[in-house]
């Protein structure tokens, strides 16, 4: 069973905390400042442990010239089957806001699905910015995301699925492009579904469609592995899940 949640290739590297730390950080100007990748991580550890929120596992990976950076921390405590994570993303070049997202690590398959796309705590990085400020508002809003993400959970458990039904889902998220997903993911999806190696998701339910297409992305690439598993929290609603 494949245990990577985060992969790093096409110039990406994965990397630890540690070595976070020695990322370089370019130089700011009057209206901008770099925040550094790993004050960030410093920050959410911190802000977590305030609220008595105990940190499992920590994953990151950086682009090859050190200006975007992407985490996963996965949290202490969850719900069945699966644990709360955040998703964290940054740059030093502005090509991305500062931002974080809630979501889930199913443990059975190790994927990881989110709540929603990234929701950013800054317009911009600039010298006012208050990073501990803005974490700690981040963190709060992630919170208040956890009872309704269990709440869902628990529906898709139980939703029952047509075949016809997942094979449309799966036609309009690849052919027709509404998740804008690379097409060739589509047989992965479907295999993953109609022809699931683990127990757990051999039921056709909900639960278990969303599960193929999350263990699907864990072929792509970090940068593209977290966006596109964001935009699959907004596709699954507009197809009626």
């Amino acid at each position: 069973m494949e245990r990577a949640t985060l992969m790093a290739h096409c110039g990406a590297q994965k990397i630890t905390r540690d070595e976070l730390a020695l990322v370089p950080t370019p130089l700011g100007t009057h209206t901008h400042r770099p925040v550094p990748h790993h004050e960030i991580v410093d920050a959410l550890v911190e802000t977590l442990g305030f609220r008595q929120i105990g940190v499992h596992k920590m994953e990151f990976a950086i682009s090859e010239d050190g200006n975007k950076c992407f985490g996963l921390i996965e949290l202490g405590h969850g719900f069945t089957g699966a644990r709360f994570a955040l998703g964290l993303r940054n740059s030093h070049d502005k090509t991305m806001r500062l931002a974080l997202t809630v979501g889930y690590r199913v443990f059975v398959c190790d994927n990881m699905a989110f709540n929603g796309d990234f929701e950013p705590l800054l317009a911009k990085h600039t010298k006012n910015f208050q990073l501990t400020r803005a974490i700690s508002v981040g963190i709060d809003d992630m919170q208040r995301n956890f009872e309704p993400m269990v709440e869902g959970v628990e529906r898709w458990r139980t939703a029952q699925l047509s075949d016809a039904a997942a094979k449309l889902i799966i036609y309009r998220a690849f052919v027709e492009g509404e998740l804008e997903a690379p097409r060739h993911l589509d047989r992965r999806v479907h295999d993953l579904y109609f022809n699931p190696q683990i127990e757990e998701f051999q039921p056709r339910t909900t639960w278990s469609l969303s599960n193929a297409f999350t263990s699907a992305f864990k072929e792509l690439d970090p940068i593209p592995q977290f966006k596109l598993t964001g935009r699959l929290a907004a596709f699954l609603p507009r197809v009626g899940l």
